[in-house]
């Protein structure tokens, strides 16, 4: 008896990509937010902790009612940490949503130049239609030489087909220029350049099929411990997680959605926060809230819905004080 599944051929598919609270996670919620309303999308998030936060904010915007598909690979460089954990959830994404666009956000400390190998092996070659590498860069970053001397900062620009100058707001005369003339040297002539602000650009950029090198260079992690984004949750209703790696360490904890945040003390708390990013999803007295810290301050976003409270860190060294602050917001 013959099958009467459809295979899956042809998906459009472009990585998102970009440093740490460069505007990734903004830059696909306005794509979904313009998607063609007939079509379905799927979306691939990877994070450098273990906890995995991305998921939570996007499906506390969007469902699977509004035909959008979300999987997260938590847990370091989504095409080595833990095993193959990125065919995996890539296969089962893309077995129940069929979608007809799908987009990956690689950790803005992962290896990019890996995924796109793993995209591009034969297995995937008739059932992705890769597209247009979308890399966004803050220019003001430029000045930095903890982005500029940092492998995959460089990497991400190299395997560019659009580079989006985002946050274009908070420039300084020169910094666009500045841009444009890294991109050239890290990436050639041929890549374009685009600005934007809060992540939003057109989406045809999205569009066009690139040609994907086949001999890309390799990196090696070994690390198949089970990650805490999937653990189940004990009777403390707490899970704490740390994970390290490029210069950078995360640390996260899932609460009980039995557990209540006091709203009042949690900004109170986040006022104070010196990190190079944070963002969580908390279950408070005054909602469901999301949160996203970047050098640029912190924004508050009311969502619908989430499963349990999360909340992940990124920095290079964390206050021990802060996880006892933490437990003390809890009502």
């Amino acid at each position: 008896m013959s099958s009467t599944k459809q295979p899956i051929l042809g998906v459009p598919t472009n990585i998102i990509t970009g440093f740490l609270g460069v505007g990734k996670t903004s830059a696909i919620l306005n794509l979904i937010k313009n998607k063609p309303r007939n079509e379905r999308w799927a979306v691939l998030v990877n994070e450098f902790g273990e906890i995995g936060v991305d998921g939570s904010l996007m499906q506390g915007e969007y469902s699977e009612m509004q035909q959008v598909y979300i999987r997260e690979v938590p847990g370091g460089c989504m095409c080595c940490a833990a095993g193959l954990p990125m065919q995996t959830a890539l296969n089962q994404l893309l077995l129940k949503a069929k979608p007809d666009r799908l987009l990956i956000e690689p950790t803005g400390l992962g290896h990019p130049k890996e995924v796109l190998q793993v995209l591009s092996t034969a297995y995937y070659r008739d059932i992705l239609q890769l597209q247009h590498n979308i890399t966004l860069v803050d220019a003001r970053n430029l000045s930095d030489t903890r982005y500029t001397e940092h492998e995959t900062f460089n990497q991400q620009i190299a395997i560019a087909d659009v580079v989006v100058g985002n946050k274009q707001d908070l420039y300084q005369v020169g910094d666009a220029d500045r841009l444009q003339d890294y991109v050239v040297k890290i990436a050639g002539p041929s890549t374009k350049v685009v600005f934007s602000e809060h992540g939003s650009f057109c989406l045809t950029e999205l569009d066009s099929a690139i040609f994907v090198e086949q001999s890309l260079p390799s990196h090696h992690h070994t690390n198949n411990k089970p990650l805490a984004s999937e653990a189940a949750m004990p009777n403390s209703g707490v899970i704490k997680a740390v994970n390290k790696g490029e210069g950078f360490c995360s640390i996260g904890w899932r609460f009980a959605a039995t557990k209540i945040f006091d709203h009042k003390q949690l900004l109170s708390l986040f006022s104070t926060l010196k990190v190079e990013r944070m963002k969580a999803v908390l279950i408070t007295d005054k909602g469901i809230l999301g949160y996203n810290l970047t050098g640029d301050g912190l924004t508050e976003t009311p969502l619908e819905e989430c499963r349990e409270s999360r909340i992940e860190l990124i920095a290079e060294q964390f206050d021990e004080l802060f996880e006892k602050q933490l437990l003390n917001c809890i009502r």
